[in-house]
């Protein structure tokens, strides 16, 4: 049986931390900015960790990680 292979997508936009989790960057920030809160913009600068159902799909897209 052959290797099963990683989404080349998932490996360039999530990394695992140490305990397992899957760290994403946030969304909805690169333009359009001034409508949106401060908090929002606050927030937003850092990566997020996902939820546990998206780090279930996630982790399957990247198998050896």
């Amino acid at each position: 049986m052959t290797k099963m292979t990683t989404k080349s997508s998932a490996k360039k936009r999530f990394s695992l931390t140490a305990s397992g989790k899957v760290r994403a960057n946030t969304a909805f920030t690169r333009h359009t900015l001034r409508k949106r809160s401060k908090k929002m913009r606050r927030l937003a600068r850092s990566s997020m960790i996902l939820s546990a159902a998206d780090s279930r799909i996630v982790k399957s897209y990247m198998p050896y990680a």
